[in-house]
C-alpha cells in the first residue's frame, strides 16, 4: 500500500463518524432513485408488453344495440385497423360464501380461441367449450378475493333469468389491469369481477342475436384519435351510443398512469435533496480536514507529490464515502423496489410482472452519487490544488477579528461571555451556518411531507365517507324505473331510511371543451349524499341549474352563471342549456348533480329513478341481501364501509410503505447533519474548548458553548423547515389534483409535532455523543497540537 493510501486509511478512521453519516445520508438518497426508478421500470415495461401482446385497445364505446353489419363501416373509418364488437352485461352474481349480492361483468368472447382486442389470458384451466352455455371464465383478482377454484358455480340474474356459471378458467385482460366496477374508482375484488363467456350464449340470454352492444378498436400510428372518435360517435349516436372513450380515459390505464408519473416525481425531487446535503457535509469535512493538514500537504509537495496527486487522494477520501453510501443504497434500494412491485402484483394483474432491475439504474445511482461528491468535495480539493508547498508548511495566519454586532449595539455587557463566543464564532462562519439551517430545514421539510400523505389520505376518506356518503349502501338499477320503485325499495325488509336517485350519463360542453359524466338527481333535502363546499358546509341543490365538482368545473372552464351544454346520452338523448349554480370540493371523481325534479323535467320523464341509497338493520342485512340477488331489476349493491375498506387499501397500503421510508430516510439526514455539525465544530474549536477547562470553565459551561451553536442553528432552522414543508406538501397536494382523486392540504399539529420532535430528538442524541467526546479529550494532548 502506497504512503498516500496508508495516510487515506488513518484520515478515514480518525473521521469515522463524519464519513458514516455523510454514507448514510448518501445511501437515503440512491436508494430513493433504485426503489423509484425500479419499480417505475418494471410497472412500465410489464404495461407496454401485455398491452401490445394482447391488443389493448385504442378507443372504447358502449351503445343500446347495433346490428353485426354496422361493424364494417367503423372498421372503414379511416385509421382504424381493427374494430371487434362484442356484448358486455352488468348481472348480479350469488357467489359462495359471500353474503352481499356481488356484481359482475359479462364480457362476450368467440366460441373458440383466437386473437381478440383486449385478450384474455389464462392464468389456470382452459378455454371455454363451444356449446357449452353455462362455462365462464373468471378474473383472477375476484376468484382470489372469494376463494373460487376451477368447477365453481355461481349464480347469477341473466336478463331477468336465473342460471347457474361454472368457472372453467382463471384469466386476465388488459383492460382490467386495474380492476375496478364502473362508476367506481377503487378496487372491491370481493363484490365485483370481470366473467368472459361464450357469443351465443350471451346473444341467447339478452336477446341480442346478430347485435352488439359494445365496440373496441385498434387505432393506426398515424391515426388521429379525436377524429376518428367523431366519426366512431356520429356512427353510434342513433343506435344508443354514449360516447367514445379514449385509452387515456380508461380508468385502468389511468390509474396506471397516475401510478407512473406519482413515481417519475418523487424518484426525481427527494434523491436531489439527499445528495445535495450529502454534497454539502462532504465539502464541510474536506474543507476542515485539507486546513487541518495544511502543513502535511506542504511536505507532500515538498517531496515531490504534485498538485493533481495531491487532490486526488483529498477526492479519494470524498470517494470512499460516496461508494459506501452508494453500494448500501443501492442494495436497501432493490430491497424497497421488490417490495414495493411485491405491492403493485396486488393490484394490478399482469401476466408476467418482473422485477428485474437492469445495470441502468445501478449505473445511474452510482453516477448521481459520483457527481454530488465531485460537487462536495471540489472546493476543498482546489484548495489544496492551490496552496504552495512553502506557504502551506507556515502556520495559517490568523483570522482577523473586530467588533461583531453585539459590540456595536453595546449589549455586550448583558450578554454572558459563551452566548458572545456563540455569536462571534458563528458571524465568522456565515455561509457554514446559513448551510447547516438549510440542510437541517430540508430534515424537518421531509418529515412534514412524508406525514402529509397521512394526513391528506385519512382526511379525504373522513370526508369522503362520513360526511358525504352516509348511507349504508347504494341499490343500483339495471334500467331506469318507474316512480312507484323509491316506495318499493324503501319497503325492502330492515330498510330504516331510504332516498332514491336519478343518474344519467351525460356530456357536458362548454366552448371545445367536453367532459363525459353521470348527472346525478338528488333530492332537495338528501341527508344520506350530501354536497359540502370547501369549508365543510353543507350546499343546497338549487331548483334549477347543476352543481359542479371544482375539477369538472376548472376542466370545463366555467364558474356559477355560467351554462354548459348537456347532452343527455340514453333516451331520446335530449341537449340543453344549463346554468351552473353552484360548486362542490369533492376529492374523489368528476361529478354534476341535480334536483332530481328538474333532471326529470330534463329528461322529459315522471318520476324515473335509478336506485335508491339505504340505511339498513344490521340484524336485517343478511335477509336484505338475500332478496337483492334475486331482483331482477338489480344491477348491483354498493357497501360504503366495503368501498372505504377497498380505499384505505388501493391508497394506504400503497403509500404507506413509502411514506414509511421517507420518515425513516428523513430520520437519518436529521441525525447525520447534527452530528456531522457537532463534530466538525468540536474538530474546529478542541484547542479553544480545553484552554478554557484549563482556565477554569467546568464541563456543563464548555458543553453549553459547543453545543449552544448547534441549538441556536436547529432553532432557526425550524421555522424555516416548517414553511419549506409547507410549501413542499402544498406542491404535492398541487400534483395529485388528478381526476380521479384529490389531495387536500392538510397538516395537523401532531404532524408538525412529529417532525419537530423527531429532529429535536436527534440533536440530543448526537449531543449526548458529542458531550461524551468532550469530556474524554486529552487536555494535555489537545494543547500540545495547533489543532
Amino acid at each position: 500500500m502506497s504512503p498516500l493510501n496508508r495516510k487515506l486509511v488513518r484520515d478515514l478512521w480518525h473521521l469515522r463518524g463524519q464519513v458514516t453519516a455523510i454514507a448514510v445520508v448518501v445511501a437515503a438518497g440512491v436508494a430513493i432513485v433504485v426503489t423509484m426508478r425500479t419499480a417505475y421500470e418494471s410497472l412500465a415495461e410489464s404495461r407496454s408488453n401485455y398491452y401490445a401482446t394482447y391488443r389493448f385497445a385504442n378507443l372504447f364505446a358502449s351503445l343500446k344495440r347495433a346490428p353485426q353489419s354496422l361493424a364494417r363501416k367503423i372498421e372503414a373509418i379511416p385509421g382504424v385497423t381493427r374494430a371487434d364488437t362484442r356484448l358486455v352485461a352488468d348481472v348480479t352474481l350469488d357467489v359462495p360464501g359471500l353474503a352481499a349480492p356481488a356484481t359482475g361483468r359479462l364480457i362476450s368472447i368467440p366460441e373458440r380461441q383466437q386473437p381478440i382486442v383486449n385478450d384474455v389470458h389464462i392464468r389456470r384451466g382452459r378455454f371455454i367449450a363451444p356449446g357449452r352455455r353455462d362455462e365462464v371464465l373468471v378474473s383472477e383478482a375476484f376468484a382470489l378475493a372469494n376463494g373460487l377454484d376451477l368447477g365453481s358455480e355461481i349464480g347469477a340474474v341473466l336478463n331477468g333469468r336465473w342460471a347457474t356459471l361454472r368457472v372453467v378458467g382463471i384469466a386476465l385482460s388488459p383492460e382490467y389491469v386495474y380492476e375496478v366496477r364502473p362508476g367506481d374508482l377503487f378496487p372491491d375484488n370481493r363484490h365485483f369481477g370481470v366473467l368472459w363467456m361464450g357469443l351465443a350464449a350471451m346473444e341467447t340470454a339478452f336477446d341480442m342475436d346478430g347485435a352488439f352492444n359494445d365496440v373496441v378498436l385498434i387505432l393506426a400510428a398515424d391515426a388521429n384519435p379525436a377524429e376518428v372518435t367523431v366519426r366512431l360517435d356520429r356512427l353510434l349516436d342513433r343506435y344508443g351510443g354514449l360516447g367514445a372513450v379514449g385509452r387515456d380515459d380508461q380508468v385502468s390505464h389511468r390509474f396506471l398512469s397516475d401510478e407512473l408519473r406519482q413515481n417519475r416525481i418523487f424518484g426525481t425531487v427527494l434523491p436531489a435533496i439527499f445528495l445535495g446535503v450529502a454534497a454539502f457535509l462532504l465539502n464541510i469535512v474536506l474543507s476542515r480536514l485539507v486546513a487541518m493538514q495544511r502543513e502535511q500537504i506542504g511536505v507532500l509537495k515538498a517531496f515531490g507529490y504534485g498538485p493533481v496527486t495531491v487532490s486526488l487522494h483529498y477526492l479519494g477520501f470524498a470517494l470512499v464515502a460516496v461508494t459506501l453510501g452508494a453500494v448500501a443504497g443501492t442494495a436497501s434500494g432493490l430491497w424497497l423496489g421488490a417490495e414495493l412491485n411485491r405491492i403493485y402484483s396486488e393490484f394490478y394483474r399482469f401476466p408476467v410482472f418482473r422485477y428485474d432491475p437492469g445495470p441502468t439504474v445501478v449505473l445511474m445511482a452510482i453516477a448521481a452519487s459520483a457527481a454530488a461528491a465531485l460537487f462536495g468535495a471540489v472546493t476543498a480539493v482546489r484548495r489544496a490544488w492551490r496552496v504552495p508547498a512553502a506557504e502551506a508548511m507556515r502556520p495559517e495566519p490568523p483570522g482577523q477579528f473586530h467588533a461583531g454586532w453585539l459590540e456595536r449595539l453595546g449589549a455586550q455587557r448583558w450578554v454572558p461571555p459563551a452566548t458572545r463566543m456563540i455569536a462571534r464564532n458563528m458571524a465568522r462562519r456565515p455561509l457554514r451556518a446559513v448551510m447547516s439551517i438549510t440542510g437541517l430545514a430540508c430534515a424537518v421539510a421531509i418529515l412534514l411531507l412524508g406525514r402529509y400523505f397521512v394526513d391528506a389520505i385519512e382526511y379525504l376518506a373522513a370526508v369522503q365517507f362520513a360526511l358525504v356518503q352516509r348511507d349504508d349502501m347504494t341499490v343500483v338499477a339495471h334500467e331506469p324505473l318507474p316512480a312507484t320503485a323509491r316506495y318499493e325499495l324503501a319497503r325492502l325488509p330492515g330498510v330504516l331510511v331510504s332516498e332514491s336517485y336519478r343518474a344519467v350519463p351525460v356530456r357536458l360542453r362548454s366552448g371545445h371543451r367536453s367532459r363525459r359524466t353521470a348527472l346525478m338527481g338528488l333530492p332537495p333535502d338528501a341527508s344520506l349524499r350530501r354536497l359540502l363546499d370547501r369549508n365543510l358546509e353543507s350546499v343546497a341543490l338549487p331548483p334549477e341549474g347543476l352543481v359542479l365538482t371544482k375539477m369538472l368545473a376548472d376542466i370545463l372552464e366555467v364558474q356559477p352563471g355560467d351554462t354548459v351544454l348537456v347532452e343527455v346520452l340514453e333516451g331520446s338523448r335530449p341537449k340543453r342549456e344549463v346554468p351552473v349554480s353552484g360548486l362542490v370540493d369533492e376529492l374523489i371523481g368528476l361529478s354534476a348533480y341535480m334536483d332530481v325534479r328538474a333532471l326529470n323535467r330534463l329528461m322529459h320523464e315522471g318520476g324515473t329513478v335509478s336506485g335508491a341509497m339505504l340505511i339498513v338493520e344490521t340484524e336485517r342485512m343478511a335477509e336484505l341481501y338475500g332478496l337483492l340477488k334475486r331482483l331482477p331489476a338489480v344491477g348491483g349493491v354498493l357497501q360504503r364501509e366495503t368501498t372505504l375498506e377497498s380505499f384505505e387499501k388501493t391508497i394506504g397500503e400503497s403509500m404507506g410503505v413509502f411514506t414509511g421510508v421517507l420518515v425513516g430516510f428523513a430520520c437519518v439526514l436529521a441525525v447525520a447533519i447534527v452530528y456531522n455539525a457537532a463534530r466538525i465544530a468540536l474538530s474546529e474549536r478542541g484547542r479553544e474548548l480545553a484552554s478554557l477547562r484549563v482556565l477554569g470553565f467546568t464541563r456543563g459551561e464548555v458543553s453549553r458553548m459547543l453545543l449552544g451553536e448547534q441549538a441556536l442553528l436547529l432553532a432557526a432552522a425550524l421555522p424555516i423547515g416548517v414553511a419549506l414543508g409547507y410549501g413542499t406538501s402544498a406542491l404535492m397536494a398541487w400534483t395529485y389534483q388528478w381526476e380521479l382523486f384529490r389531495l387536500p392540504l392538510v397538516l395537523t399539529p401532531a404532524t408538525y409535532a412529529f417532525s419537530v420532535g423527531v429532529v429535536g430528538v436527534a440533536f440530543l442524541l448526537s449531543a449526548l455523543l458529542v458531550r461524551r467526546r468532550l469530556d474524554r479529550i486529552d487536555l494535555v494532548e489537545v494543547l500540545k497540537s495547533r489543532e
